[in-house]
C-alpha cells in the first residue's frame, strides 16, 4: 500500500495534492478506490475515467484529446510501463529468504544474501547463487553454473546441463559425447521461466547477459551468447555457438541453427527459422518466415504463393 503522492515520487512526478491510498493495480473493469489503471489510447482513458479507481495513470499523447479534468490523471510517457513500476513497487520482492528444508545443496554450494531456495531445488557442488535471488521448485543448478544478483528461475528450470555435442566416428558411424566441461554465467536480473533448459559451455562458457527475460520452455545450446535485455517467448530452441546480441526480440517457437548470429534490437517473428551460420543485421529489423527473411519480402512472398 502507498500514498498517490509516493506513487508519483516513484515515477519522478512533481508531488501531487490528491490525497488517498493505492493497495494494488488493477484492470480497468475491476478497479477499485485503492486501485490504479492505466490508459495509452482514447477508449481506455474514457473507460477508465468512468471508473472507480483511486488513479489513473495516461500517456501524455492524451492530454491534447477533450477529455474532462480529473484529479486522479497522472501523466506519463508511457503508461504501461509506468503501470508496471508501480505494481513492481506495491508487490515488493513477493517472497522470503531462506533455504527449503527439501532443497539439495552442495555443501561447496555459495548462496548470496536474500536470497530464496525453494522446494526440491538442487544447487551441485560448486555452484553459486548471487543475493536476492528467486529459485522456485524444482529448479536444478548443476556445477560450473554461476548466477548473479536478482535472478528469478522460474519452477523446473535445469540450468548448466551437459551441452548436445558430439562427434562421430567415420568409420563405424558411432558418436561420442565431445567434452563438456565448460560452465554457465547468469548475469544480474536475468529472469528464466518454467522449464526452461540452459546448456554450459563446452570448452568455454555460455552467458546469459544482464536484463535478459526469458519465457516458459526455451532451450539454449551449449557456448550461447546471448546479450542484455533479450526477450526470448516460449519454445524458442537456440542451437550451439549462436550468438543473439543486446535488445534482440524473439517470438515465440524461434529456431535458431548453430553458429548464427542475431543482431542487437533484430526482431524475429513467432515460428521464424534461422539457419545455421546465418547472420540477421539490422537495428528494429523485423524477419519472419522459415527461411527468416526481412518482413517486407515475406509478405510479398506469402502473396505471390496466394495468387498462382
Amino acid at each position: 500500500m502507498a500514498r498517490i503522492g509516493k506513487v508519483a515520487d516513484w515515477l519522478g512526478l512533481s508531488p501531487l495534492l490528491l490525497e488517498g491510498e493505492i493497495d494494488e493495480v488493477a484492470a480497468i473493469e475491476a478497479a477499485e478506490v485503492g486501485s490504479i489503471v492505466f490508459a495509452v489510447d482514447r477508449e481506455a482513458m474514457t473507460r477508465a475515467l468512468e471508473s472507480r479507481a483511486g488513479a489513473i495513470l495516461a500517456n501524455r499523447s492524451l492530454e491534447e484529446a477533450e477529455f474532462p479534468l480529473d484529479p486522479r490523471v497522472l501523466w506519463v510517457n508511457d503508461a504501461r510501463y509506468a503501470f508496471a513500476v508501480v505494481g513492481a513497487k506495491l508487490r515488493g520482492r513477493g517472497f522470503d529468504s531462506g533455504v527449503h528444508p527439501t532443497a539439495v545443496v552442495g555443501e561447496s554450494a555459495r548462496i548470496g544474501l536474500g536470497t530464496r531456495v525453494g522446494p526440491g531445488v538442487v544447487l551441485e557442488e560448486g555452484a553459486v547463487v548471487g543475493s536476492h535471488c528467486n529459485l522456485m521448485a524444482r529448479v536444478v543448478v548443476h556445477a560450473g553454473t554461476v548466477l548473479g544478483d536478482h535472478v528469478v528461475v522460474q519452477a523446473g528450470a535445469v540450468l548448466g546441463s551437459t551441452g548436445f555435442g558430439y562427434a562421430r566416428n567415420g568409420e563405424t558411424g558411432e558418436y561420442l559425447l565431445f567434452p563438456q566441461q565448460g560452465r554457465l554465467v547468469i548475469e544480474d536480473g536475468v529472469e528464466i521461466g518454467a522449464n526452461t533448459t540452459i546448456d554450459r559451455g563446452a570448452l568455454g562458457e555460455t552467458r546469459i547477459g544482464s536484463g535478459t527475460k526469458i519465457d516458459n520452455l526455451v532451450h539454449i545450446g551449449h557456448n550461447c551468447i546471448i546479450g542484455k535485455n533479450v526477450v526470448i517467448a516460449a519454445q524458442t530452441g537456440i542451437s550451439g555457438s549462436s550468438v543473439v546480441e543486446d535488445g534482440a526480440i524473439l517470438g515465440g517457437q524461434v529456431g535458431i541453427g548453430e553458429h548464427a548470429t542475431v543482431g542487437a534490437g533484430v526482431i524475429l517473428g513467432g515460428g521464424a527459422g534461422v539457419l545455421s551460420g546465418k547472420k540477421m543485421r539490422g537495428p528494429g529489423q523485423v524477419f519472419w518466415g522459415r527461411p527468416a527473411r526481412p518482413l517486407k519480402e515475406y509478405l510479398r512472398d506469402l502473396a505471390r504463393l496466394k495468387h498462382r
